[in-house]
C-alpha cells in the first residue's frame, strides 16, 4: 500500500482522502437507515391514527411524546403546529426529517465527480514528469520515463475505482431516500384527511 502510495505521487494523498470520507460517510448512512429501521413502530403510527380520527389530538401528541419512530415525529410534529396550517405544518415536519435522510449526500457527490478529475491530474503530471525524463535521457534509456508512466496509470485507477465503489452506495442511498419520501407524501396526504375528520368529530362532540 505504501509502495503504490509512492508510486502514485502526492495525487494519491487527496485520493487516500477522498476514500476514507467516502466510507466514513457510508457508514454512517448505514447506521442511521438501520436505526430508521429500527425505531420504525407500525401499532403506534395505527394508534395516532385511531386518536386522530377521534378526534384526542393532544393524547395522539402525548403517544409519540418520547418515541424515536420518525414517521410518529413527522405525524405528532405536523400535528401540533396545525393552527399555523395543518398542511404546512406537516410538509415542514416531513421536510426535515428527508434533509436529514439527504444529509452527506452531496459529498459523496462531489468525490464520484472530484475522484476522476484527480486521476486525471495524476495522469497529466505522469505524463509531464515522462517528457522530461525523456528528454533529458532521450530514447536510448527507456526506463528512466518510467516513473512517470507509472504514476499516470496509478492515479488513473485509483480515482476511477474510488468512484465506482462510491457510486453503488450513494445511487442505493439516493433510491431509499426517494422511496421513503414518496411512502412520506402519500402517509401526509391521508393524515391530512385523518385531521380533517377528527376536527369535525371535536366541532360535532362541542355542540353536543
Amino acid at each position: 500500500m505504501l509502495e503504490l502510495m509512492y508510486k502514485g505521487g502526492l495525487i494519491m494523498w487527496p485520493l487516500l482522502a477522498c476514500s476514507m470520507v467516502a466510507l466514513a460517510i457510508i457508514v454512517e448512512r448505514a447506521v442511521f437507515w438501520m436505526q430508521i429501521s429500527r425505531h420504525k413502530n407500525q401499532d403506534l403510527i395505527n394508534r395516532i391514527f385511531s386518536l386522530t380520527e377521534e378526534g384526542r389530538f393532544d393524547e395522539a401528541i402525548m403517544e409519540a411524546e418520547d418515541s424515536n419512530c420518525l414517521v410518529c415525529r413527522i405525524l405528532t410534529g405536523g400535528l401540533a403546529h396545525r393552527n399555523y396550517g395543518l398542511v404546512q405544518s406537516l410538509e415542514a415536519a416531513a421536510m426535515f426529517e428527508i434533509e436529514k435522510m439527504k444529509r452527506y449526500l452531496s459529498v459523496l457527490d462531489t468525490i464520484i465527480t472530484a475522484a476522476p478529475l484527480l486521476g486525471i491530474l495524476g495522469t497529466v503530471s505522469g505524463i509531464i514528469i515522462s517528457f522530461d525524463l525523456l528528454g533529458d535521457a532521450g530514447i536510448e534509456d527507456p526506463k528512466a520515463v518510467t516513473g512517470g508512466i507509472a504514476q499516470a496509470l496509478i492515479t488513473t485507477a485509483t480515482g476511477l475505482s474510488i468512484a465506482i465503489v462510491t457510486l453503488l452506495p450513494y445511487n442505493a442511498l439516493t433510491r431509499k431516500v426517494e422511496k421513503v419520501t414518496r411512502h412520506l407524501e402519500q402517509l401526509v396526504t391521508c393524515y391530512e384527511v385523518t385531521v380533517l375528520k377528527g376536527s369535525e368529530k371535536q366541532r360535532l362532540s362541542q355542540n353536543n
